[in-house]
């Protein structure tokens, strides 16, 4: 990795061309709202104006937070408002072995090690959130424990690139987040190791998603690099928050979409992402997404990281 942020990739301003690969992936814990639509227009329109593939990848790899029939749904709600994806969706419940795969990869170069240390341990270290390696110094002796991917110490190795709608991003990890967990201490597979080995398996070049995943960004393009793979062009979108300025979700009890106004829908979506679409009595889907495809321009997104409701 380099420390000058230059060498990574620009923001993308290149000739349509059917290379690029790009993706949606929700996590089934409610229904769609304004939010994630707008997310998903957005990454929709991107593909599309590149004359390139848009997937679908349904997150659903913490069942805890998961509401019955949520992934059913979202999928009927994209459907609704004309936002057809290519090939089969895929489902990270689905995709253990991949994981288990990359966590022994991770392991084989030295990189792993397992950590039994308590929530409030962590919460009491001085630089925190930044892990300090206690466990790297003393590996714990018997489980349950996490395992951790270890960061280099050396300041002279930040993360750099340019982000396309939030531009130069430089992260120093070994002191933003420290060694970080990829296994967690129930089972289940982090979600920075499982975006990154699902974004490799599926080729994707181009990542578009809100904000408030920007400083999860730092994390997966050092697993990218780990693993043997460029990082995708990555570009964080601003999030529609409340009145009270939290970012619409269902812990914030975000209104869902509702299907049979989802022209109007589209049409707040387009707004909302810089357009100015015709406004008619008969919208329909088709017509406004066949419009905002030819009309997108990543340059009228609006500037900073969120957009009030």
């Amino acid at each position: 990795m380099s420390a000058n942020c230059t060498s990574h990739m620009p923001p993308d301003t290149s000739p349509p061309n059917n290379g690029y690969v790009g993706r949606f992936a929700p996590s089934p814990t409610g229904e769609l709202h304004e939010g994630s639509l707008l997310t998903a227009v957005a990454s929709y329109l991107d593909a599309r104006r590149h004359q390139g593939q848009w997937l679908v990848r349904m997150e659903d790899l913490d069942p805890p937070r998961e509401q019955a029939g949520a992934a059913d749904s979202i999928l009927r709600c994209l459907q609704a408002h004309e936002l057809h994806w290519d090939g089969a969706v895929m489902y990270q419940s689905q995709r253990q072995a991949a994981y288990q795969e990359a966590l022994e990869q991770l392991g084989q170069q030295g990189l792993t090690y397992p950590c039994n240390c308590t929530r409030q341990r962590l919460k009491s270290l001085p630089q925190a959130p930044a892990y300090d390696g206690h466990c790297r110094r003393h590996p714990p002796q018997r489980p349950p424990y996490a395992i951790r991917v270890q960061i280099p110490e050396s300041p002279a190795n930040p993360i750099c690139f340019v982000d396309g709608f939030q531009g130069p991003q430089r992260e120093d990890l070994a002191k933003t987040v420290g060694d970080f967990v990829i296994l967690r201490k129930d089972g289940l597979f982090a979600y920075q190791l499982a975006v990154v080995v699902d974004d490799i398996a599926q080729g994707i070049t181009h990542i578009l998603r809100g904000s408030d995943l920007l400083d999860s960004s730092g994390r997966q393009r050092y697993l990218f690099e780990r693993l043997g793979h460029q990082p995708p062009h990555m570009a964080h979108l601003p999030v529609i928050v409340n009145g009270k300025g939290q970012k619409l979700s269902k812990q914030t009890f975000a209104e869902p979409l509702k299907p049979e106004r989802a022209a109007d829908n589209l049409l707040l979506a387009l707004q909302r992402l810089g357009l100015n679409p015709p406004q008619k009595r008969d919208n329909n889907c088709e017509e406004l997404l066949q419009w905002g495809i030819e009309h997108w321009d990543p340059s009228r997104v609006p500037g900073g990281m969120v957009i009030p409701q």
